[in-house]
């Protein structure tokens, strides 16, 4: 039971301000709006606690319309999301589970948690697959090594050159010239690489990923979705809770 509901009179005082001033009267026996404004503050001061319940119930509500307005973004995007033809991903192609990861290659977080990602299919028995979606929040450079694994991947090679771009590891060193290196370390013809990136298939693709991110609020890198969940930064063990209760479904 809240404090309001334990103190009637401040119910009905502050209705009474609510109401004030076309049913106040001063000088007709009724409290006047100062005098209840005074209650109300005296009240607050004494039970400060209820402002932080206010606000808890106000962050709970805002937590729930943002779940629900999450839950209708994937329900309508949902093809594009889990089934597009084109992503790439790891894992059997019919696993019980599909995890999808948003992401850019200048992202810590992202760098940080890609051998967990990598492992995932294999952690889980081969029931979890990983779909990669490209999300170069950062621009620039983000951009150029987006493009550059989506074109290795026209050489079947994008796994070995996502993992060659999460393994740079400071964002200064995110340059034209090592990426060329990473690719070349991959085992990709480089020239091709950076043809197939200028391609309208491959420029396509990425704008592609770029809108769903945005038809799906996805406002920051890494973020996840499970089902109906998104589950945004590398919360692991909130993402492994996840895929457990979709496994159980």
């Amino acid at each position: 039971m809240t404090p309001l509901l334990r103190k009637p009179s401040f119910v009905v005082a502050v209705m009474a301000l609510a109401l004030l001033p076309a049913c106040a009267q001063p000088g007709a026996g009724g409290a006047s709006k100062s005098e209840i404004e005074k209650i109300v503050r005296e009240y607050i001061l004494e039970n400060p606690e209820i402002i932080e319940e206010a606000l808890i119930a106000l962050s709970d509500k805002e937590k729930a319309a943002q779940a629900a307005a999450a839950q209708a973004a994937i329900a309508a995007n949902a093809n594009e999301l889990y089934a597009h033809a084109g992503d790439y991903s790891i894992g059997p192609a019919d696993a019980k589970v599909t995890v999808v990861e948003f992401f850019d290659y200048r992202c810590g977080f992202c760098k940080r948690s890609v051998d967990w990602v990598r492992a995932l299919p294999e952690e889980y028995d081969g029931e979890v697959r990983v779909v990669f979606k490209e999300l170069p929040i950062f621009g620039g450079i983000s951009e150029t090594a987006a493009l550059a694994a989506l074109a290795a991947g026209k050489q079947g090679k994008y796994l070995e050159m996502h993992v060659a771009l999460m393994g740079i590891k400071s964002n200064d060193d995110l340059t034209d010239a090592n990426i060329d290196a990473a690719a070349k370390s991959a085992g990709i013809n480089v020239a091709k690489m950076r043809a197939d990136m200028k391609s309208t298939a491959v420029q396509q693709q990425l704008s592609d990923m770029k809108v769903l991110g945005q038809n799906l609020a996805v406002a920051g890198t890494p973020g996840f979705f499970i089902g109906d969940q998104y589950i945004e930064g590398a919360n692991i063990p909130l993402i492994e809770a996840a895929i457990e209760d979709a496994l159980k479904s």
